[in-house]
């Protein structure tokens, strides 16, 4: 006979998601706050979200950030599927190498890995700016989006791509119509992966952003020195809405090719 949960493991579970979530429902019930002072309540209002629409730096960190983070999101997507076929099909000299130069930015604290770009962008002469954040944005998302693909690819059956080489479809053929929509779930979860970690990033876009190129979270980080202003409050409940449907949209596509994969088996 199956005995449910203890008392003391739903508890464990129950303080475990109120230390992890109840300050974000803190911090997006405060965002509907009519006082200017974040700790005190003044009644139920959307004052600071009107606010938000009309504060011109804000906007243009926001846009920046968005900007950064998708094309970011995508270079480091294109360059960790390849990176992952190449780990899990190659076999050439230097995989080892190949493969510790990707995974390295995991263990690498942010601040040397901002600081190298940096020194790298001056000495070749690059003006730091949009593009120069989003090299280093893509630089610390490469990792991440290469192993998400790359466990999907080492359980990716092989035999239905050589099934297509065979009947006469060449090799970059037969994995555009057939190995890639396969591992899109997993290519779309890379993406949205490196896009979060983009949005999230301060440490790589204070060393390498420049005039004109501040990110939403410089801009956050920069007026709490100053005090805490209740337009963070609505901008950070955005941004979570934001991350929240890109993950929960990314759960669906990923249940839905799956259950696909179910049916044709």
């Amino acid at each position: 006979m199956r005995r449910g949960p203890s008392t003391f493991n739903i508890a464990s579970i129950v303080l475990g998601l109120a230390f992890l979530y109840a300050p974000i429902v803190i911090l997006v019930i405060y965002s509907f706050n009519a006082s200017r002072l974040v700790t005190v309540w003044g009644g139920f209002s959307t004052r600071w979200y009107k606010a938000l629409l009309q504060d011109a730096q804000m906007l243009d960190a926001v846009w920046m950030t968005v900007r950064v983070g998708a094309v970011s999101a995508t270079f480091s997507t294109i360059l960790g599927v390849l990176a992952a076929i190449a780990l899990v099909r190659g076999g050439f000299r230097g995989r080892t190498v190949f493969a510790g130069g990707i995974y390295a930015t995991l263990v690498m604290p942010e601040v040397i890995l901002g600081l190298s770009l940096l020194l790298l962008f001056v000495s070749v002469g690059l003006p730091r700016g949009f593009w120069t954040v989003t090299l280093g944005h893509t630089t610390l998302t490469l990792a991440y989006a290469t192993v998400v693909v790359q466990a999907r690819l080492r359980s990716f059956d092989r035999n239905l791509e050589e099934a297509a080489q065979d009947l006469g479809c060449p090799p970059w053929k037969a994995f555009l119509l057939v190995t890639l929509p396969l591992i899109a779930p997993a290519v779309a979860a890379a993406w949205v992966l490196a896009f979060t970690l983009s949005l999230d990033d301060l440490v790589i876009a204070s060393f390498t952003s420049g005039p004109g190129a501040t990110t939403l979270p410089m801009r956050l980080y920069s007026q709490v020195r100053l005090g805490v202003d209740p337009k963070i409050n609505a901008i950070s409940t955005i941004l979570i809405g934001l991350v929240a449907t890109g993950v929960i949209a990314t759960y669906l596509v990923q249940q839905r090719a799956a259950r696909r994969g179910d049916q044709r088996s």
